[in-house]
């Protein structure tokens, strides 16, 4: 089949893309790269700054719009597919859907059916947007639900997802946002992880933690209270413990640093580990972060349950990293795990083969 995989979020459709190739598939891939992180595409759709920055690239995509016609699918990485207003994205998004057979909404990210779930329905006991009945008011969760409720985003948002004709999520907690808007067409297919090449466990008992720290979205995503529990703790065990940051890097610059770490810190109002953790994982590199029961469930994982779960609090990173210095024992079977649970579950061809039975 032609596939046309539009956007980019944390290297989800580069590694798709791979894996569908590897099945045999022409797939293209045009994206932004996912602004400074930078991931490989095929199509660079990245807009340089200022007004004639948005113009260039409206252009440019409706240059595009000719070879993006004539695919059997095209998945769209969420409604604001493009660095565009969302108002100019509609007649590129019905140029789409009127020229090409199939198209895939993913469930991957922000979006309304995200916000406005958390926010008005709350059926996660924690999230982005509320920890139990009580709303996130920080800066960066308030700028969210102005930019996607009541807005050209959200109409933008329902009418692609009342038009296409599947709705991929990637993680449980958008799985069950979209499902319960719209349960006929939601699936959920776990991210896409190409597995590294193997190598020896090196622990040596200095407990070596790495967390990434995305500077725009440090209190959305509560990374600033995970890496300010590290810092207490690695005061406490500066001969056990050892603390690695990354700040707004390159793609490539910060898997090199995440390279021989034993432990990431990821995504604290998370149920479900991230692509960034999930690479982490795929090194033998274990996960302080959202693995909650729910997640397991949906995957049908009985056995293989290595992430150590925090809930949104910094006491609970705390203890968590204190468990881990306490039972360093452990770790060396966690690492194994945290790679076996990868292998099994988000192996890049076999999640390819899943979106050729799901969704293509």
């Amino acid at each position: 089949m032609r596939i046309l995989l539009l956007g980019e979020y944390s290297n989800v459709h580069a590694t798709l893309a791979r894996g569908l190739r590897a099945l045999g598939h022409e797939v293209t891939v045009a994206s932004n790269g996912d602004f400074w992180k930078n991931y490989p595409r095929d199509t660079d759709l990245a807009r340089k700054p200022g007004k004639w920055g948005g113009i260039a690239l409206q252009l440019k995509v409706w240059r595009e719009l000719f070879r993006w016609r004539d695919y059997d699918v095209v998945q769209l990485i969420n409604p604001m597919f493009l660095e565009l207003r969302a108002e100019r994205i509609f007649p590129i998004y019905d140029y789409l859907r009127r020229n090409n057979r199939r198209i895939i909404l993913g469930g991957f990210g922000m979006d309304w059916y995200w916000a406005h779930t958390c926010v008005e329905d709350k059926p996660l006991r924690y999230s982005d947007f509320n920890i139990g009945d009580q709303l996130r008011n920080n800066p960066e969760a308030l700028t969210e639900r102005k930019d996607w409720i009541g807005t050209a985003k959200e109409a933008l948002n329902k009418h692609i997802a009342a038009s296409c004709d599947t709705i991929v999520a990637g993680l449980y907690e958008y799985w069950v946002c979209y499902r319960r808007a719209l349960p006929d067409k939601t699936v959920y297919i776990p991210y896409p992880i190409e597995m590294p090449q193997p190598r020896e466990d090196d622990f040596n008992g200095l407990l070596r933690v790495f967390i990434g720290i995305n500077s725009t979205r440090s209190a959305y995503k509560g990374t600033d209270i995970m890496l300010s529990a590290a810092e207490e703790v690695a005061a406490r065990h500066p001969d056990r413990m050892q603390l690695r940051v990354a700040r707004s890097v390159p793609f490539n610059e910060y898997q090199q640093m995440m390279d021989g770490s034993d432990v990431i810190l990821d995504q604290l109002y998370s149920y479900t580990p991230s692509m960034n953790a999930l690479l982490a994982m795929s090194k033998g590199i274990i996960c302080v972060g959202g693995g909650e029961p729910e997640h397991y469930d949906l995957l049908g994982e009985t056995q293989l349950r290595p992430i150590i779960n925090v809930q949104p609090s910094r006491e609970s990173v705390v203890e968590a990293l204190e468990w881990l210095i306490a039972h360093h024992d452990r770790i060396p079977q966690l690492k194994r795990d945290s790679i076996a649970y990868v292998r099994r579950h988000h192996d890049y061809i076999e999640v390819a083969k899943k979106y050729e039975k799901f969704a293509l």
